[in-house]
């Protein structure tokens, strides 16, 4: 089952509109993975499972209650209603430090590759994510095989 996200009108993604977002750092990342997953307009069952597994285990999210967890993910969702998925991650590139960028691309990658192979869509964004992040090219294209590693389907063919 599939939600499609509602796309914003020309007005409402023009910065004068929508205001620039400054993220602080938990959100930033957070950001990231939100608009890996939902960059298409569509939140798939795949995409939000990997979104919540990117967030369960690392802190401080793991740490929030269900409250607190929701309350950032739709004011994430409103910017991204607003501003749209690029917009968001391009805010979460001024804040997070390079580490956090680093971790954020991964994220970004696993998430994209969790409903399949990537599409020639999902690799432009992520190139695109790489240069706002400032990430060398050998960094993401180690990523990317990795997780071609880790999502392959070993088992095609075998049920």
């Amino acid at each position: 089952m599939t939600s499609t996200l509602p796309s914003p009108t020309m007005a409402e993604a023009t910065p004068a509109a929508a205001g620039s977002s400054r993220l602080d750092p938990i959100k930033a990342l957070a950001a990231v993975a939100l608009s890996a997953v939902s960059w298409d307009g569509v939140l798939s069952k795949a995409g939000s499972r990997a979104l919540r597994h990117s967030l369960d285990y690392r802190e401080p999210y793991r740490s929030m209650s269900d409250k607190e967890m929701v309350a950032m993910i739709d004011e994430l969702l409103q910017i991204l209603r607003t501003r749209g998925a690029q917009h968001l991650m391009l805010d979460a590139a001024q804040t997070l430090s390079m580490a956090q960028r680093r971790t954020a691309y991964a994220m970004a990658a696993e998430i994209m590759r969790s409903d399949g192979p990537l599409e020639d869509d999902e690799r432009n964004i992520l190139a695109s994510l790489a240069d706002a992040f400032e990430l060398p090219a050998s960094l993401t294209e180690k990523v990317i095989e990795v997780m071609t590693m880790l999502h392959a389907d070993v088992f095609y063919g075998l049920r």
